[in-house]
């Protein structure tokens, strides 16, 4: 069945904008020290490299944390920065796509080392009775306290979390049930956006270019999500080929730079009803990575 231009829009869009609601910034943006935007008082949002930082961080917690009730636990395996990079479908990183392509031998070598978790290993090598221990100290499992959270476009969001992990997170964030609201609300906006950004004749008029310049490299295809798409069934080389040439049309045709701006546009124009939540996840964002910095190495 093929899509209609709506569609694809509403794919595409969301895929340019789905790590910017979060608050990612470039890692050259801001100065890593630096608490507010120059332009106003708002907390400013972490680059990417802060974000994987206090991911580490919250792994070291709940290390010390199993390791102080009588646990082992394994941090996860860290990729290196410039594989840790993420762009969601839509990237006009020439020289990455050049080196990593979209990245599929980075993601197998991910999800092998998630087949390889030794945590897994060592709770199944536990007695029985020490294992329910185990699932006790980690997060509490069925018996932990409920948090909840209303969504932004309806509905309700629950999420059971104690133990180690729920220590982690008071440690990281100071408050775990306004950490969790402010976060659901922030990650939760796209619903009431996207439609009115998927709509904006600046975004299918970017759209179109981008799908003309790929279609002039000999890559016919109507979106960036369709070029994925596409890589799965190449081999790394023609995978490598078709990144680039994506890229390169994203770069040229301005299709990532629209989408951010877009999305700063609407997200904006909703901050009259959710600007205390979006400013309030990004204070406590830097809350955890002013903690952060004093646990663990930024990645190389």
């Amino acid at each position: 069945m093929k899509r209609t231009f709506a569609g694809v829009a509403a794919a595409v869009l969301a895929t340019v904008v789905a790590t910017l609601v979060t608050g990612c910034a470039s890692d050259t943006q801001h100065p890593r020290d630096a608490a507010v935007t120059a332009a106003t008082d708002r907390p400013r949002p972490l680059t990417e490299a802060e974000q994987l930082r206090v991911s580490d961080a919250q792994q070291r917690l709940i290390k010390d944390c199993m390791a102080r009730k009588g646990f082992t636990y394994h941090e996860a395996e860290r990729l290196s920065l410039e594989e840790s990079r993420t762009f969601g479908y839509v990237s006009d990183d020439v020289a990455w796509a050049r080196e990593h392509g979209y990245g599929s031998r980075i993601r197998a070598k991910h999800e092998q080392a998630k087949r390889a978790n030794p945590n897994v290993a060592y709770r199944q090598g536990l007695p029985a009775q020490r294992r329910t221990a185990y699932d006790k100290a980690l997060d509490e499992g069925v018996d932990a306290p409920e948090l909840t959270a209303e969504l932004p476009s309806g509905g309700t969001v629950r999420k059971r979390v104690g133990g180690c992990v729920a220590e982690s997170e008071k440690q990281l964030y100071g408050d775990p049930k306004a950490w969790f609201r402010a976060e659901k609300t922030a990650m939760s906006l796209q619903p009431l956006y996207v439609p009115k950004a998927m709509a904006d004749e600046r975004f299918t008029a970017a759209l179109t270019k981008w799908s003309q310049c790929m279609k002039r490299a000999g890559h016919p295809y109507r979106d960036p999500a369709e070029a994925r798409q596409a890589a799965h069934a190449l081999a790394f080389e023609a995978e490598r080929k078709l990144a680039v040439a994506d890229a390169a049309c994203t770069r040229d045709t301005r299709l990532r730079v629209v989408g951010k701006e877009l999305e700063t546009e609407y997200v904006n124009a909703l901050r009259g009803q959710y600007g205390e939540a979006l400013d309030t996840y990004d204070r406590l964002r830097l809350r955890a990575l002013a903690h952060a910095t004093k646990l663990v190495a930024p990645r190389a």
